[in-house]
Protein backbone atom coordinates (compact mmCIF):
# COMPACT_ATOMS: atom_id res chain seq x y z
CA UNK A 1 0.00 0.00 0.00
CA UNK A 2 1.04 3.42 -1.14
CA UNK A 3 1.47 5.89 1.87
CA UNK A 4 2.44 9.63 2.13
CA UNK A 5 1.97 12.83 4.18
CA UNK A 6 1.25 14.59 1.22
CA UNK A 7 -2.10 15.52 -0.78
CA UNK A 8 -1.44 13.54 -4.01
CA UNK A 9 0.97 11.26 -5.31
CA UNK A 10 3.39 12.17 -7.97
CA UNK A 11 3.12 9.66 -10.83
CA UNK A 12 -0.64 8.25 -9.73
CA UNK A 13 -3.95 9.63 -10.43
CA UNK A 14 -6.36 9.70 -7.69
CA UNK A 15 -9.66 8.10 -9.25
CA UNK A 16 -11.91 7.02 -5.87
CA UNK A 17 -12.03 8.67 -2.47
CA UNK A 18 -13.04 6.29 0.00
CA UNK A 19 -12.75 8.80 3.13
CA UNK A 20 -11.05 8.86 6.46
CA UNK A 21 -9.03 6.62 8.30
CA UNK A 22 -7.60 6.49 11.33
CA UNK A 23 -5.24 3.52 13.82
CA UNK A 24 -4.49 4.34 17.19
CA UNK A 25 -2.03 2.30 19.57
CA UNK A 26 -2.14 3.34 23.20
CA UNK A 27 1.29 1.62 25.24
CA UNK A 28 2.07 1.71 28.98
CA UNK A 29 5.23 3.00 30.22
CA UNK A 30 7.29 0.25 31.83
CA UNK A 31 8.49 1.42 35.59
CA UNK A 32 12.07 0.37 34.98
CA UNK A 33 11.98 1.82 31.17
CA UNK A 34 11.20 5.11 33.27
CA UNK A 35 13.50 4.40 36.07
CA UNK A 36 16.16 4.18 32.91
CA UNK A 37 15.12 6.88 31.22
CA UNK A 38 15.14 9.19 34.26
CA UNK A 39 18.83 8.50 34.89
CA UNK A 40 19.56 9.13 31.50
CA UNK A 41 17.90 12.30 31.06
CA UNK A 42 20.38 13.40 34.08
CA UNK A 43 23.37 12.21 32.49
CA UNK A 44 22.58 13.48 29.04
CA UNK A 45 22.15 11.43 25.77
CA UNK A 46 19.24 9.55 24.14
CA UNK A 47 16.60 7.48 25.54
CA UNK A 48 16.81 4.34 23.10
CA UNK A 49 14.33 2.14 25.50
CA UNK A 50 12.09 5.37 24.55
CA UNK A 51 12.91 5.82 21.15
CA UNK A 52 11.99 2.00 20.45
CA UNK A 53 8.67 2.32 22.27
CA UNK A 54 7.71 5.29 19.96
CA UNK A 55 8.99 3.43 16.93
CA UNK A 56 6.63 0.56 17.71
CA UNK A 57 3.91 2.64 18.54
CA UNK A 58 4.57 4.23 15.50
CA UNK A 59 4.08 1.35 13.10
CA UNK A 60 0.94 -0.40 14.70
CA UNK A 61 -1.09 2.78 14.31
CA UNK A 62 0.30 3.16 11.01
CA UNK A 63 -0.31 -0.71 10.53
CA UNK A 64 -4.37 -0.23 11.89
CA UNK A 65 -4.74 3.03 9.57
CA UNK A 66 -3.70 0.91 5.95
CA UNK A 67 -6.10 -2.23 7.50
CA UNK A 68 -8.74 -0.35 7.52
CA UNK A 69 -8.24 1.67 4.24
CA UNK A 70 -7.65 -1.93 2.49
CA UNK A 71 -11.10 -2.81 4.65
CA UNK A 72 -12.64 -0.14 2.06
CA UNK A 73 -11.23 -1.13 -1.11
CA UNK A 74 -8.31 1.53 -1.14
CA UNK A 75 -4.62 0.75 -2.66
CA UNK A 76 -3.13 4.28 -0.97
CA UNK A 77 -3.64 6.49 2.30
CA UNK A 78 -2.67 10.34 1.23
CA UNK A 79 -2.46 13.73 4.05
CA UNK A 80 -1.01 11.17 6.60
CA UNK A 81 -0.53 12.79 9.74
CA UNK A 82 0.80 11.17 12.62
CA UNK A 83 -0.06 12.71 16.51
CA UNK A 84 1.81 11.65 19.87
CA UNK A 85 -0.30 12.37 22.99
CA UNK A 86 0.66 10.86 26.71
CA UNK A 87 -2.40 9.79 28.58
CA UNK A 88 -2.75 8.22 31.80
CA UNK A 89 -2.12 9.33 35.33
CA UNK A 90 0.90 11.56 34.98
CA UNK A 91 1.05 10.99 31.53
CA UNK A 92 1.95 7.33 32.35
CA UNK A 93 0.87 5.77 28.70
CA UNK A 94 1.82 6.99 25.08
CA UNK A 95 -0.75 7.59 22.69
CA UNK A 96 -0.02 7.82 18.74
CA UNK A 97 -2.85 8.05 16.06
CA UNK A 98 -2.30 8.02 12.37
CA UNK A 99 -4.77 9.82 10.15
CA UNK A 100 -5.03 10.37 6.83
CA UNK A 101 -7.36 9.84 3.46
CA UNK A 102 -8.07 6.19 1.86
CA UNK A 103 -8.09 6.54 -1.73
CA UNK A 104 -7.84 4.09 -4.76
CA UNK A 105 -4.81 5.56 -6.89
CA UNK A 106 -3.71 3.70 -10.40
Amino acid sequence: MLTTTTSSLQGHEIVEYKGIVTGEAILGANIFRDLFAGIRDIVGGRSGSYEKVLRGAREQALAEMQAEARDLGANAVIGIDLDYETVGTNGSMLMVTATGTAVVVR
